[in-house]
């Protein structure tokens, strides 16, 4: 079985926001991104997408899930993690003691009073585990580079905290395997 998991192109908001589940719309034109998807992940070789595209109800990854299939699977359980009170406002307006408090607990702290890292991945996790554990065709997901990270911890046995490092452009492919019961990384951020 393949997952294959895309983040969003670039969105239209400015740089340095903390948008998690803000709505904001794509930068580009929906039809141009899909018509690059398609050409980028068939010169990969990516697996082809026959059951339609899994995303999040975000208009920036349900739009382009949509534009590239007319049977899109839109699921709240692949939504951003969400930031509370810290949606919309510029990183560098929200007081450094409380990201600080944040970095150092992030699995359980919610100084923003959104979600913690648990509980976003509780939710990330319970839709893998409706739609992937017992499959064998290749599923196909745009989501966030949270939700992205959140998967390839679980698929590679690391802790979630280190994934969250992990650089992951707008619209990057990451790309997983399931051989013999054991998850394998081909791509990342191709």
């Amino acid at each position: 079985m393949d997952l294959v998991l895309i983040r969003h192109p670039e969105v239209a908001i400015e740089a340095g926001v903390c948008y998690g589940q803000t709505d904001v719309p794509l930068r580009c034109d929906v039809h141009d991104l899909a018509g690059k998807l398609n050409a980028r992940m068939h010169a990969l070789n990516v697996p082809a997408c026959t059951d339609g595209w899994h995303a999040s109800p975000l208009q920036r990854c349900a739009t382009l899930a949509q534009a590239l299939s007319s049977d899109a699977h839109i699921d709240a359980r692949l939504a951003e993690m969400h930031f509370g009170a810290w949606e919309g406002r510029a990183w560098d307006s929200i007081d450094c003691a409380l990201i600080d408090a944040w970095a150092a607990d992030i699995e359980h702290a919610r100084p923003h009073g959104g979600e913690n890292l648990a509980q976003f991945a509780g939710r990330v996790l319970a839709w893998f585990g409706e739609t992937c554990e017992n499959r064998d065709e290749a599923v196909h997901v745009l989501a966030h580079a949270g939700v992205v990270r959140v998967l390839a911890a679980h698929l590679l046995g690391i802790a979630r905290e280190n994934a969250l490092q992990w650089p992951l452009d707008f619209g990057g492919i990451a790309w997983f395997r399931r051989v013999r019961g054991e998850w394998l990384l081909v791509r990342w951020n191709a």
